[in-house]
């Protein structure tokens, strides 16, 4: 079978194997519904609780403030909508470049009466200090994502959480690419929300989780059982919680040896790719140790990346979440980025598993596909 060398590590990662082990025994013989009073009830709730703990540890929060979700774009849209919901409508500001649940939402919510503000990136894809801004428009709602899933750049939400709170706001962020990657504290950042996500960190796909301020009132998106502190309603998937909680406990105790091989195996690729002539974007930003989001002028990025996959490296041209939208990322353009430059947009995300013969053969094959390519556009012009 033909396994390309993974480096698409900010899509999702693989499932750890210790994180498998702690969910067959409730993808088998334990079929307990949290909410039954039984013994197989009470025996998965007591693993639903123990997992909300290993989550609420790894971002210094309480246990309490734990709402399991199925993801994070599910997270994202429980704090926009149900937030909007418990206020009258008004200022809400996102940054520029938000992922799309995110910025979806934000638009629905325009839809329904709120004013929608979004605050502009400097040049390093960053979101810029508009401090001004924010005390001028008074927002009832802030969401600035903590780290760029495409660029990797990191914005300072502590100032951020400082400004908008000076402004009356609910501030929220985006930590599902942050989180494994940099140290993530729900207390130090200062905000009202956070929102994670289990298959960013060697989790299952489908759990997430919105860390709420018990002092925010939310209206919750499904209603029924009340489940969740009643915002989030329906059994819940048990098999997944516990590995969202497994594999937060083993990030907790492997995060700096991961930090610090995809920092070096990212100056590695980078050193490579600045030898080839790539534009490296945010280049001059705080950035998450294991991403590179690049360009070569007069290139394709979608079709880079599919010569890249045939030749046995799986990449991505932009977030995961737009692939079947090959437009210009809205990251590079808030960034002031030629749109052409932005359409050869690559990204390349190491993992814990990735070695540095990975990173090695891939910058050998993109010289090789690169060269391919620049001859091909030569030819046809």
């Amino acid at each position: 079978m033909f396994a390309p060398t993974y480096l698409d590590h900010n899509a999702t990662t693989p499932l750890d194997e210790r994180v498998l082990e702690v969910m067959l025994p409730f993808l088998r013989e334990r079929c307990g519904n949290p909410s039954s009073r039984h013994e197989y009830g009470r025996a998965t709730r007591d693993a639903v609780e123990r997992a909300r703990q290993q989550v609420a540890s790894a971002v210094n929060a309480h246990p309490t403030e734990v709402i399991f979700t199925s993801g994070g774009s599910e997270a994202n849209n429980l704090f926009l909508k149900g937030a909007a919901s418990s206020l009258k409508p008004g200022v809400l500001a996102i940054g520029a470049s938000e992922h799309p649940c995110v910025h979806q939402p934000a638009l629905q919510l325009r839809a329904q009466g709120w004013k929608l503000l979004e605050l502009p990136l400097d040049a390093d894809g960053v979101v810029a200090d508009r401090r001004d801004l924010i005390a001028q428009e008074r927002p009832a709602l802030v969401s600035v994502m903590l780290a760029n899933n495409e660029t990797g750049a990191i914005n300072d939400i502590v100032t951020l959480a400082k400004v908008a709170r000076a402004a009356g706001a609910y501030i929220h962020s985006d930590a599902v690419q942050a989180l494994g990657k940099i140290p993530v504290d729900f207390r130090a950042l200062g905000v009202h929300a956070l929102s994670l996500s289990s298959h960013k960190i060697y989790g299952p796909l489908g759990a997430g989780a919105l860390v709420l301020d018990k002092r925010v009132e939310l209206q919750p998106l499904i209603a029924g059982g009340g489940q969740e502190r009643g915002l989030r309603s329906g059994t819940e998937n048990v098999a997944a919680i516990v590995g969202f909680g497994k594999a937060c406990e083993l990030l907790m105790a492997e995060y700096a040896q991961r930090a610090e091989s995809m920092q070096r195996l990212r100056e590695l690729l980078e050193k490579g790719l600045a030898h080839l002539g790539a534009r490296i974007f945010a280049a001059n930003a705080p950035r998450l140790p294991n991403t590179s989001f690049f360009a070569f002028g007069g290139i394709d990025g979608e079709t880079l990346v599919g010569k890249l996959d045939r030749a046995g490296f799986a990449v991505a041209s932009g977030a995961a979440c737009s692939s079947a939208h090959p437009e210009p990322s809205r990251t590079l353009l808030a960034m002031s980025e030629n749109p052409e430059i932005a359409r050869g947009a690559v990204r390349i995300s190491v993992g814990r598993t990735t070695q540095t013969q990975d990173v090695e053969k891939f910058l050998l094959a993109l010289r090789q596909t690169v060269s391919e390519l620049k001859q091909l556009t030569a030819m046809a012009v």
